[in-house]
């Protein structure tokens, strides 16, 4: 791996387990041969004190001393750290709505199976539970057309997906499920697909397209809806219908289902 050159503060990750957009950027540096030291806030005191000298408040973020990153943008990681990367190829908007549609029709399925009793269990080393998992999957596009249908604005709070109030069953998660992928249709249907993604994203994360946001909320969905399909097989459920590899052709999906530092248990 590269080593930080003499002098130079070490590159560091700041991360908390089951965040999709942690493991992905861990996995960028590591891929690309990049050294850093891996924080995790949820467990380092001083992480969160390290985060707020830089005057922020979230995760995941790269950072060089001052100079910091969000990680979920690739171009601006490569830059802090220091290396020159060139970007990927994308799938078609159409193509990625495919992969969306398929991705969030496997949630809902696996959302069904969970059984009323664990709906409250906790995740592993991260204070979010299976019910507020299943709602996250749907919230992300959720936040997605709030944008692109009311030009609402793209924030982190948005995405921290906190449960409304009376979503206390599989029917109330369900009919939520539903309400989102019945819009997401419409949109597209509709106009949706005449969209210009070229245009400015306008999200918190940094400058990009929107059509790379189409393409983070795809993935992004899709990696919790893969960890949907972990907690079924910890419960000893076999996934209804499972999504297999070509149900995520052609999306950045990270290598791992959870992390790479944690195992599950």
């Amino acid at each position: 791996m590269n080593a930080p050159a003499p002098g130079n503060p070490p590159l560091k990750v700041y991360w908390q387990p089951g965040c999709s957009s942690c493991l992905k950027a861990k996995e960028f540096l590591i891929g690309n041969d990049i050294e850093f030291d891996s924080v995790n806030v949820l467990e380092d005191a001083n992480g969160f004190a390290e985060l707020q000298a830089l005057g922020v408040r979230l995760v995941p973020v790269v950072a060089r001393g001052s100079d910091w990153a969000n990680g979920a943008v690739f171009r601006d990681v490569a830059r802090v750290a220091g290396f020159e990367w060139s970007g990927h190829d994308m799938l078609a908007p159409a193509e990625m709505m495919q992969r969306l549609k398929g991705i969030l029709g496997g949630a809902r399925r696996f959302t069904r199976q969970i059984p009323g009793g664990q709906l409250d269990t906790l995740l592993p080393g991260r204070p979010r539970t299976y019910r507020e998992l299943a709602y996250h999957v749907f919230n992300i596009p959720e936040v997605f057309l709030n944008r692109v249908e009311h030009d609402a604005p793209y924030t982190y709070e948005a995405l921290l997906s906190k449960l409304p109030p009376g979503m206390a069953s599989h029917d109330d998660l369900l009919d939520y499920a539903d309400g989102v992928m019945e819009r997401l249709n419409s949109w597209w249907e509709n106009g949706g697909a005449g969209t210009d993604f070229s245009q400015p994203g306008k999200v918190y994360y940094g400058e990009v397209s929107l059509h790379e946001v189409l393409e983070r909320t795809c993935w992004h969905s899709g990696q919790h809806t893969r960890q949907l399909m972990l907690v079924l097989e910890k419960l000893g459920l076999d996934p209804d219908d499972p999504l297999r590899d070509e149900a995520f052709a052609g999306l950045p999906m990270p290598g791992k289902v959870w992390d790479n530092e944690m195992d599950w248990e």
